[in-house]
């Protein structure tokens, strides 16, 4: 009995380790959003030329992510995950010294680089040494550390960012992966590759007309959903006229109603997998078309952030269950599909508002964002009609 105990203890703690390597590798993936003044400044140059490198960091983890799965699918998962890491931990030493500009987006390009290879692999190994029967808590969990990268990594990289220099955030980053390396060494056993597929799986994947379907159905919402977010604060200080303490806070309380949508994801995520689903693409899509009218008041764009914060990570984990269901035999590959997927729906959607607060004012990103939203969920409600195995979670 005592054995059974410390078993599952240990394949909590593998997991614990996994959503804590998440919650990194997101905090550096969103970090330079509250740094770019900063980045700018040391290096002369405009904002908007820096914003460039979260362009590319996107397009890079989108353009990347089969390729270097499908290059990376016989290496052993915990041997993998430690030249992940590796790269990882290199390319923010890097981006510590950077010397130009130009340096500093070479050393995104490896972060992206090794972000792409770790997400195509990270749910399933959640899920082979998650405890049995605890699949989707396990995958709650991972998307929890996500979540918090939001609430905690975005806001204290931009405090030691604004205190020590953006270079200190960046090697601060790169300890605390060092740390978790080592940790994920100790504490996982080899970990042989299985049903990662290979190329002549993308194809055989794309044969599979349900799991095409939730492929278009994430790059449709993830794109409505960063047509309006992506400019959520210039919004909120420009449209709204609100400071940026109240700003500050608006986007922590996105992020932590992110760890609620978790938690409900977890516990009644099974017993109504197509409700929720369904239903937090409409919240999304209301909460942008209802944003404009909102954000002039405190208490109701706060509320509006909470469902919204909450209802995408519902829609996030709901999509990642079902592809894992979907392709049993070649996870790592649709997954990968998955990650590069998302990050096309990022970078479109960032530049649809761009191109939205350019020409159409920036009032109406809420609309545009909200009207995607809607065709996404008639997408997805057809799609579950037509693909009944759209209904459950796997």
């Amino acid at each position: 009995m005592q054995s059974i105990t410390v078993s599952r203890k240990t394949a909590w703690l593998r997991v614990i380790m996994l959503a804590i390597a998440a919650f990194i590798f997101n905090t550096t993936e969103f970090a330079p959003v509250g740094l770019l003044s900063d980045i700018a400044t040391s290096f002369s140059m405009k904002t908007a030329q820096v914003g460039l490198m979260l362009t590319i960091y996107a397009w890079v983890v989108a353009l990347m992510s089969l390729p270097m799965m499908l290059l990376t699918r016989q290496i052993e998962r915990r041997l993998l995950l430690t030249c992940i890491f590796t790269l990882f931990i290199a390319s923010h030493i890097l981006s510590t010294f950077a010397w130009s500009f130009n340096i500093l987006v070479v050393s995104r390009i490896g972060i992206a680089f090794s972000h792409a290879i770790f997400w195509s692999i990270t749910a399933s190994l959640a899920i082979r040494v998650a405890p049995a029967g605890k699949k989707t808590q396990a995958l709650s969990m991972l998307a929890t550390g996500t979540a918090l990268a939001m609430v905690l990594g975005l806001p204290i990289g931009r405090l030691i960012g604004q205190y020590l220099g953006w270079r200190i955030t960046f090697g601060i980053i790169g300890i605390v992966a060092l740390i978790t390396l080592l940790c994920l060494i100790k504490l996982l056993p080899k970990l042989p590759s299985e049903h990662t597929g290979s190329l002549k799986s993308v194809p055989m994947l794309f044969k599979r007309p349900a799991l095409v379907s939730l492929y278009l159905l994430i790059a449709v919402v993830v794109t409505a959903h960063y047509t309006a977010y992506s400019y959520i604060e210039p919004f909120i200080q420009g449209v709204a006229s609100m400071g940026d303490n109240f700003t500050t806070f608006l986007l922590l309380i996105f992020g932590a109603a992110g760890i609620l949508g978790s938690i409900l994801f977890s516990s009644l995520g099974n017993k109504y997998p197509a409700t929720f689903l369904l239903g937090a693409i409409f919240l999304v899509s209301a909460c942008m078309l209802s944003l404009y009218l909102a954000v002039t008041h405190s208490v109701a764009i706060s509320i509006l952030c909470i469902i919204w914060g909450m209802s995408m990570m519902i829609i996030g984990l709901a999509v990642q269950v079902r592809v894992l269901a979907l392709a049993p035999d070649a996870t790592d590959v649709a997954m990968s599909l998955m990650s590069g997927i998302y990050n096309l729906g990022i970078g479109g959607g960032a530049l649809l508002g761009n191109q939205v607060s350019l020409h159409l004012d920036m009032v109406n990103i809420g609309y545009v964002g909200g009207g995607i939203g809607l065709l996404s969920l008639l997408w997805c409600a057809w799609s579950m009609k037509r693909y009944p195995q759209l209904r459950i979670n796997g």
